[in-house]
């Protein structure tokens, strides 16, 4: 399989700025051909990679000029990346309540609900329960909601139902994560978010969604929830987004997702 993405975006900086993107996918540099341009009023910017958890890269941009902003973004990824590896920290890191994910909160309903299931099933049957009680509605909610008020206002978009995920599986003492994807066959076309959650001595993808065929999607970033894999932080200074354009597609098209199998992100 061959999958193409990209990303474009301007903003304007109305202040001198520091900034992180997240764009470029997580690779394996033989698999991916690419190009990451940043401008400000035309004229290009120095960007400096840093490397961040589980294959994936950071772009920090430092003292950014006032002036309109334009980021683009290509890569080719070719063939199927290997998994990033199991460690011992992740299984812990990932089982702890976080910013967005307050599964502390939500351990006695997750234990009620969710009651007697284990590994695969127990997959199955939160991402079930979330796609079912939750509404997928766009503009619903606010950058600083996490998995508790996606409960209570049953309505989220996919960063949305991913918190709620995880929030489920961490509550039944299952590690899970967020990864942040372009996701070709998504409909409406974005970044895409998912949970990774840990079962049978693997990663595997949850997508309550079900917007795109999971053995589709590439990885940009992974962390605890959102707070760790924004595509755009202003760490200082001011920016204000303009317009936004994401696109990702696979050849040959890949077959229906089978929700009964368990699938790796690679």
């Amino acid at each position: 399989m061959q999958r193409s993405v990209s990303s474009y975006f301007e903003a304007d900086v109305v202040d001198v700025s520091d900034i992180v993107l997240s764009v470029a996918v997580a690779c394996e540099p033989d698999r991916v051909r690419e190009s990451l341009v940043v401008t400000v009023d035309e004229h290009p910017i120095e960007l400096t990679e840093v490397v961040a958890p589980h294959g994936g890269r950071i772009h920090l941009v430092e003292n950014l000029p006032i002036g309109r902003m334009v980021v683009r973004y290509e890569a080719v990824v070719e063939g199927r990346l290997d998994p990033p590896p199991v460690t011992l920290i992740d299984r812990v890191t990932y089982l702890r309540t976080s910013r967005y994910v307050e599964s502390d909160r939500m351990a006695a309903m997750a234990i009620s609900q969710f009651h007697g299931l284990h590994g695969r099933a127990l997959l199955a049957g939160v991402s079930s329960w979330v796609g079912v009680n939750i509404g997928y509605v766009l503009g619903s909610s606010r950058p600083s909601d996490g998995a508790v008020a996606t409960l209570l206002g049953r309505q989220g978009v996919c960063r949305d139902f991913a918190h709620l995920v995880i929030a489920f599986l961490r509550a039944c003492n299952t590690p899970a994560r967020l990864v942040a994807v372009y996701a070709p066959g998504l409909n409406p076309m974005d970044f895409h978010a998912v949970v990774e959650a840990y079962v049978e001595g693997a990663w595997y993808v949850v997508d309550a969604t079900v917007l795109a065929p999971r053995s589709t999607l590439v990885r940009i970033a992974t962390g605890r929830d959102a707070a760790d894999t924004a595509f755009l932080t202003s760490q200082r200074g001011l920016i204000n987004l303009i317009t936004m354009n994401v696109s990702a597609w696979a050849e040959p098209d890949p077959p229906r997702d089978d929700l009964g199998q368990l699938v790796q992100l690679t």
